[in-house]
């Protein structure tokens, strides 16, 4: 391909007429070569194994700290909502350590019973109705009622905490791709969650109750504790990233499993393979697509040299569909994981000191989701034949999706 050709190539991923089916484009990409050029003024990493080399290597990082970043150019990492997970070591380390003790195995093991609960009450509502749109009815009930029941905060606002989220979602996408009035959307509703939470954690840190914020604000190793603004800003994180995802993570599987009906068969008669499925929906079609990487210093990558400051946008979800990592890659198989064991492992959470703090809990949500829709429904009927997805490029998903739920 020459230049022109290459660079409408990557027009045509980023355009949000791609939404819907981006998968061509990343193996089109594949094919040009280990690392594109792109518009983004930073190189597109394509394959599997280029992907899993920069994150897991800490000296390429956010580069917010060192003001470097060229995805958002002279913006801070304080500047950026759940500015946690831009954050480059010491600072990422220090504050990874304090939050994590409150996601060890133990304590995100003992919250399944609470988000069974939610989700049979959930199911309850919609599973003999009939035709549903299910983004709005179960898709993106299920992980704002979760997030909200651990955080200790109602799950009334569900318009509200949604637009938000939405705007924060878009804003995830570079900023040269971005309107004016999107920016201001996204700067806004940062504005706004950090409002509502302020209040919040200032009831916590003076009344603890049993919740999420409560136990975050009591954390404490070595001396070291969570500021104010440390506290307030993962807030922000857990609820926008522990809901927009997994309204996405979910509505993606549905959709999935209602165009593949036997996988979902085969899940019935095999329950057993409920985490296995988990994984490889989450290779087939994570909700995160990409994310982007800065060298904090000279670092080598297929065959280029990028100086210090430089930028690279992994393909995460194409990574996930790279042929030489995984047969038959755009084929969904339940079974591709199962038996566990030390085969290549999918990007839909990172890999490296940035791996998701939250997969465990994301893992079980689906896994719960699955074990109820397997015991509950029998076929899954697809209404929409184009089903309509949102604009944002970084995180995928379904903006409305009709279906029937057949349950006899």
């Amino acid at each position: 391909m020459d230049g022109t050709t290459v660079a409408g190539l990557v027009f045509d991923m980023f355009s949000p007429a791609r939404r819907a089916d981006p998968y061509p484009c990343y193996h089109a990409a594949r094919e040009v070569g280990a690392l594109v050029p792109s518009p983004l003024g930073a190189y597109l990493v394509t394959g599997y194994r280029d992907c899993t080399t920069v994150l897991q290597d800490p000296a390429w990082g956010h580069g917010y700290s060192d003001g470097i970043s060229p995805f958002r150019p002279g913006v801070a990492a304080d500047d950026i909502p759940g500015s946690f997970i831009r954050m480059d070591p010491p600072d990422h380390t220090r504050l990874r350590g304090l939050v994590g003790r409150a996601f060890t195995p133990r304590e995100i093991g003992g919250l399944r019973p609470r988000i069974e609960r939610i989700a049979a009450e959930l199911f309850d509502a919609v599973v003999d109705a009939g035709e549903i749109e299910i983004v709005d009815a179960l898709a993106s009930r299920i992980p704002l009622t979760i997030i909200c029941d651990l955080l200790g905060v109602p799950a009334e606002g569900y318009s509200r905490f949604d637009g938000w989220a939405r705007a924060l979602a878009r804003g995830l996408d570079p900023d040269v791709l971005l309107s004016p009035e999107e920016l201001r959307q996204r700067d806004d509703a940062a504005d706004a969650f950090n409002e509502y939470f302020r209040d919040v954690v200032a009831q916590r840190r003076a009344r603890p109750g049993d919740d999420l914020i409560s136990r975050l604000a009591a954390l404490e190793q070595d001396g070291d504790r969570l500021t104010g603004t440390e506290l307030l800003d993962i807030c922000v994180l857990l609820l926008f990233g522990g809901y927009e995802t997994t309204v996405h993570m979910t509505g993606n599987c549905v959709l999935a499993l209602g165009r593949h009906p036997e996988q979902l068969a085969l899940l019935r008669t095999r329950p057993d393979l409920a985490p296995a499925a988990v994984d490889e929906l989450l290779r087939f079609d994570p909700p995160v697509q990409f994310t982007n990487r800065v060298a904090l210093q000279e670092r080598q990558l297929a065959g280029r040299t990028f100086a210090r400051g430089e930028g690279v946008v992994i393909l995460i979800a194409g990574a996930n569909r790279d042929p030489r990592i995984f047969p038959a890659p755009d084929r969904l198989d339940l079974t591709r994981f199962a038996g566990g064991g030390l085969g290549p492992r999918h990007l839909a959470f990172g890999l490296g000191v940035h791996f998701c703090l939250g997969a465990q809990l994301a893992r079980m949500e689906l896994e719960i989701i699955l074990a109820m829709l397997v015991r509950r429904v029998t076929a899954i009927d697809i209404l929409d034949s184009s089903p309509s997805y949102h604009d944002t490029l970084t995180i995928r998903g379904l903006r409305n999706l009709r279906v029937r739920l057949r349950s006899g």
